[in-house]
């Protein structure tokens, strides 16, 4: 196949060298600047996983069983020390510690940050993946709270493309790779105020629910008869 979890076998030496140079680079920021940990994620060529499952269920989008994370708070040199161990791996944030995701469709993610944006509400960082979510990240906690944060927001009996990752849950830190699609990259990059301290989701929330129900065309959920407050408050 030409493919290995060092990358494609063709590419120079040169190159590669630089790669993993930039990689290390990247892991040492998240570890080390926003406080996160970063875990070695498997790489994904024509649709094959380089885990070497051929029914692995996400390709490329997973960690690798065999390498540990990198720590928080993890050092340059740290961090080069561990991705020797895993040239060409893909870097995978942990959810669930200082972070939970609530993930939406990539249109209604982009138009939900320009009216939180405009309305002046704390925002954490947001990424967008190639497969076209967006990604918001929120205060950890987020995932259990959602049913009933949907619930007191009159969103709860609505078909919403939103789902809150929590606990157990990765996904894929920008610049790498996810499943061969392209790159994961960031619509709002993470900042130093809050990327230890993101915001409460059921701050966000109202918004995106707004935002995503539209986006279907569909009416506002009006089960007090009248409709949500967009801004989660």
């Amino acid at each position: 196949m030409g493919f290995t979890i060092g990358g494609i076998r063709e590419m120079r030496s040169g190159a590669r060298r630089r790669g993993r140079t930039a990689e290390c680079t990247a892991v040492a920021e998240y570890t080390g600047l926003w406080g996160w940990a970063v875990a070695p994620g498997a790489r994904a060529a024509a649709g094959r996983c380089s885990c070497g499952d051929n029914g692995c269920a996400s390709p490329g989008a997973h960690p690798l069983d065999f390498a540990d994370e990198v720590p928080a708070g993890a050092t340059l040199a740290m961090a080069a020390s561990a991705w020797a161990e895993v040239p060409g791996a893909s870097m995978l944030l942990p959810v669930g510690r200082t972070f939970d995701v609530l993930d939406v469709a990539e249109p209604a993610g982009r138009r939900a940050l320009v009216r939180l944006e405009r309305m002046g509400l704390p925002l954490g960082p947001v990424a967008v993946t190639p497969s076209g979510r967006a990604q918001f990240f929120v205060a950890p906690g987020a995932a259990a709270e959602l049913p009933q944060l949907l619930y007191r927001m009159g969103w709860d009996d609505a078909d919403l493309d939103l789902r809150a990752l929590g606990p157990g849950c990765h996904i894929t830190a920008p610049p790498s790779d996810e499943g061969g699609l392209g790159p994961a990259r960031w619509l709002r990059p993470p900042v130093l105020d809050t990327s230890g301290r993101p915001p409460q989701a059921r701050l966000l929330l109202g918004t995106l629910a707004y935002i995503c129900h539209r986006s279907r065309g569909l009416k506002p959920n009006c089960r007090t008869g009248s409709k949500a407050n967009p801004s989660g408050n």
